[in-house]
């Protein structure tokens, strides 16, 4: 993928993650600067980081239950981001890191 591509293409998933965030009832604050996505939950004021490495073209998650990264699946017909180690998609891996951080079921879909 080029990179002028993988720009694009983040800034579609940044804006879905917070278009979903908008849509649910759920207290989450999150802040989009400097390539980064960062999530603060109100009510224990912990924090997921999603922030795009340019230079491997993956998005990078880090939350408290550790640092997960996410490729592109140039396969995938609906261009699902992949685990780059479990193959699991990140809208997935998203909602379950957000539930493990805030007991809240939050669904992503980009």
């Amino acid at each position: 993928m080029s990179n002028p591509n993988f720009h694009e293409l983040v800034d579609d998933v940044f804006l879905s993650i917070e278009d979903s965030i908008e849509d649910s009832d759920i207290d989450i604050d999150y802040e989009n600067a400097n390539g980064m996505l960062t999530l603060t939950f109100e009510e224990n004021a912990s924090q997921i980081i999603l922030s795009r490495q340019f230079s491997t073209s993956e998005i990078w998650i880090a939350a408290k239950s550790g640092g997960f990264h996410f490729k592109l699946d140039q396969y995938d017909k609906a261009g699902a981001w992949r685990n780059t180690v479990t193959g699991e998609t990140m809208n997935q891996s998203l909602s379950n890191l957000c539930f493990q951080q805030s007991g809240a079921r939050i669904e992503f879909s980009f």
